[in-house]
Formats: C-alpha cells, structure tokens, sequence
C-alpha cells in the first residue's frame, strides 16, 4: 500500500494539472484576501472571517481529484496502473489517500500565503490582525476540509469516469443544487458535502460563507456525516471500479 500511495504522490507532483490548479487556488485566495484587507476595516471580532477565511484550496483540489481519477480513463492509463496494481480496490484507496494529503499541503501553503498577506496588509493600514491560536486553528480546520473534499473528488470520479460531465456536474451541484436545497430544505442542505458540512466543520458563522441563517451541525457530527459521504462513494466506486472493462 505504502508502493502505491507513493506513486500516486508522484504522478500528483510531476502532472501540470496540480500545479497549475495550486497555482490558481493561491492566486485566487490571495486576490480576496487583498481585496478584503484593503476596501474592509474589520474589527478585531470579525477579522478572522472577513479576512483569513479566504482559502480556496478545498474547491480546487476536489476538480483535481475528479481530474485526477476520470482522467485516468480520459487518457488510457488505467490499464497500466492495474497491471502495476491489480487489487483495485487499494489503487483507489492510494487514489484517496495521495490526494488527501495532497489538498492538506495545498490549504497549508495557502494559509500561509493569505497569514502573510493579509497581515503585512491590515498592520500597514493599523487595523487588527487575529492571534497566532485563531489563525492555527481555523487553518488546521481548512486543512481538514480540503482533506475530506479531495477524498470526496476522487469518489465522485470513480463513479463518473467522463471527466467533463464530472467537473461540470460537481460545479452545477455546488452552485445550484446545493443552495437550492439550502434554502428551500434547509434540515436536508445542513448535510450538503460541499457547504453545509463543510462549513460545520470550520466552525465558522454560515453567514460569513454565504449560507446564513442555515442550522449547521456541530463539527463532530459534521465530520462524520461528512466521512459517511466519502464510505459511501469508496464503496459504491470501488464496486463500479471492480466491474468495469479497461478498454
């Protein structure tokens, strides 16, 4: 196992794709926390989520996870990962674990991007900055999600191997159905993967994502609901992975 995650974690650090996506989750988090530290003046209670919550990390590396499994297919690898490793359920746990710790060290270095940033930012302009605790632990809480919703991704392509009706079905999903069902069903969309759950787990205020007013859940539970959506892809990819022709 310890063979395969190690693969995984190669092919993730030498594919273009990772490291344009990092780039873009860097550059994406670093433009909000610029404009959110420069045209805002939060106080010292709000600073942490109006300013240090600009992390994008989580969203960027589920598309790469989705990219990362479905493009096996997209390109004909698949064949000659199998034969490397034939137990094809421990390929796609390798598939999960590589990039798991792959959307942690991606939310770490955004962190301390957006830490430098908006710091160096808000004491130019004499404004509050939070401590050195608020920050850890908002920021081990990210790493946590980006962790969960990578392992999410690489379910979600398991079971579609098409990589265009992935992505765009996880972004419709995300953009559309999920605050639908926020709004509408609101017991149902506190269990969405991508921003209820999530932001259970944060334990931030749901008003400072965009999702006021929804009952969150408590983190613990949040988190295994949320563990309880990636069991259930695993296995229902896994089973579709097992039955599945390679050409």
């Amino acid at each position: 196992m310890s063979a395969l995650l190690q693969a995984e974690l190669i092919k993730l650090r030498t594919t273009r794709t990772f490291v344009a996506l990092a780039l873009i989750a860097v550059a994406t988090s670093l433009l909000f926390t610029v404009l959110s530290s420069t045209l805002t003046e939060p106080s010292q209670d709000s600073v942490l989520t109006d300013v240090f919550l600009s992390d994008t990390s989580s969203l960027f590396i589920m598309i790469l996870a989705i990219v990362g499994i479905s493009g096996e297919w997209r390109h004909r690898t698949i064949t000659s990962s199998l034969l490397a490793a034939p137990h094809r359920l421990r390929f796609l746990a390798a598939k999960v674990l590589a990039f798991a710790i792959a959307g942690m060290a991606l939310s770490v270095i955004v962190s301390i991007a957006v830490t430098i940033t908006g710091v160096t930012i808000l004491e130019a302009r004499g404004l509050p900055t939070p401590g050195a605790g608020e920050l850890l632990s908002l920021y081990a809480r990210n790493a946590l999600v980006a962790a969960l919703l990578a392992a999410f991704g690489v379910g979600i392509g398991a079971l579609v191997r098409n990589q265009v009706i992935a992505i765009v079905g996880i972004l419709l999903f995300a953009l559309a159905v999920e605050p639908a069902l926020i709004a509408l069903a609101p017991d149902v969309g506190r269990f969405t993967p991508i921003s209820g759950l999530p932001t259970a787990i944060t334990n931030v205020d749901p008003d400072a994502v965009g999702v006021g007013g929804l009952d969150v859940l408590d983190p613990g539970p949040a988190l295994l609901a949320m563990l309880a959506w990636i069991g259930a892809l695993y296995a229902a990819g896994g089973a579709l992975l097992q039955r599945r022709d390679l050409e």
